[in-house]
């Protein structure tokens, strides 16, 4: 049976412009400044991320992979879902594992993958709907901090939300996120979380500064990134790349530190922006988790767990919720 694809614009390429000029003339004016990490990945950060999620330092992909490889049965099991939700999903590599494990248990009609970015989500939508006959895909563009709700309806939906990337929010903002993942989520509806848990900064901190140099060039990656929309002369090669663990936060920092005094011209927005010597643009912050933080974080937002699992060695944690009868409005 063909597979039936569609693609729903909720973020259009002028609304996408519009959000990274905010996000540009917002964060460099800041003290200090800063730029969110989702601006990383157009054509040639999504390749970079590619290539650094195999270095030998990288242990997250590798991590969570292997933890669906072998709860993935359950997963589909314990949901029933016919449709399958990914937030965030770029490629949906990791996805497959689900994606198979639930077209075995017979219950997969539907493939819903979620991303800002049409190109890669049309490319992987198509490819899934090639190597997943007769299991529609619907293809949503969209910012999931602003479009949760619109999410398509389903008899049971397990939404996905993978690769640690709940780590990129601030704590205020991740309490945020996961109560209106609840508000959305219906009687049978299930959310698996992956996070990455708190261990020895000496295994943190180089997979964010490989030993090829695969990070350095995806950090500033995000100066081009700015250049193209702004018409701007940022030179990347004046920026040292920084990853710092921060103890008190448990926390991976990514920066870029100026090598100089050095003045940016931004001519599409007329903005002009200097940095001293030594002087830190923050490009992401990446959070890491204990279990039992995760757990109560999950029940705040009126999500209760059905599950925990992690690796062997306990680096990454894969969590499986649902909406919570007591908290249902």
């Amino acid at each position: 049976m063909p597979t039936a694809f569609t693609l729903e614009r909720f973020l259009t390429p002028d609304d996408r412009a519009a959000a990274l000029v905010a996000d540009i003339r917002a964060g460099l004016t800041a003290v200090p400044k800063s730029l969110p990490p989702k601006w990383f990945y157009d054509q040639e950060g999504g390749r970079l991320f590619d290539q650094l999620t195999r270095t030998p330092e990288y242990y997250p992909t590798r991590c969570e992979r292997s933890i669906l490889s072998v709860r993935a049965a359950d997963i589909a099991r314990r949901s029933a879902a016919d449709t399958l939700v990914e937030l965030g999903s770029g490629t949906s590599e990791k996805t497959r594992i689900l994606l198979t494990a639930l077209a075995d248990a017979g219950t997969l009609r539907r493939f819903v993958p979620f991303d800002v970015d049409e190109e890669v989500l049309a490319g992987a939508g198509r490819r899934i709907g090639v190597d997943y006959p007769g299991i529609a895909v619907h293809a949503i563009v969209g910012d999931f901090e602003r479009h949760l709700a619109l999410l398509p309806a389903g008899e049971r939906r397990l939404i996905a939300f993978l690769g640690g990337t709940i780590g990129n929010f601030y704590p205020a903002d991740r309490a945020r996120f996961l109560a209106t993942l609840r508000r959305i989520m219906h009687a049978g509806d299930t959310l698996v979380l992956g996070t990455d848990l708190v261990k020895d900064p000496a295994r943190i901190v180089p997979a964010y500064d490989d030993s090829a140099g695969i990070g350095i060039r995806f950090n500033r990656n995000i100066l081009t990134v700015v250049n193209r929309a702004v018409a701007g002369d940022l030179k990347p090669e004046a920026f040292d790349h920084v990853a710092r663990w921060d103890p008190v936060n448990e926390w991976i920092e990514v920066l870029l530190r100026s090598r100089r005094y050095q003045v940016a011209h931004l001519r599409a927005i007329e903005l002009t922006v200097s940095f001293d010597a030594g002087e830190e643009l923050r490009t992401e912050i990446s959070a890491k988790f204990r279990p039992a933080g995760v757990a109560a974080e999950l029940a705040a937002a009126g999500l209760r767990p059905l599950a925990y699992w992690t690796d062997p060695r306990g680096d990454f944690g894969v969590s499986m919720a649902v909406s919570s009868p007591d908290e249902l409005g």
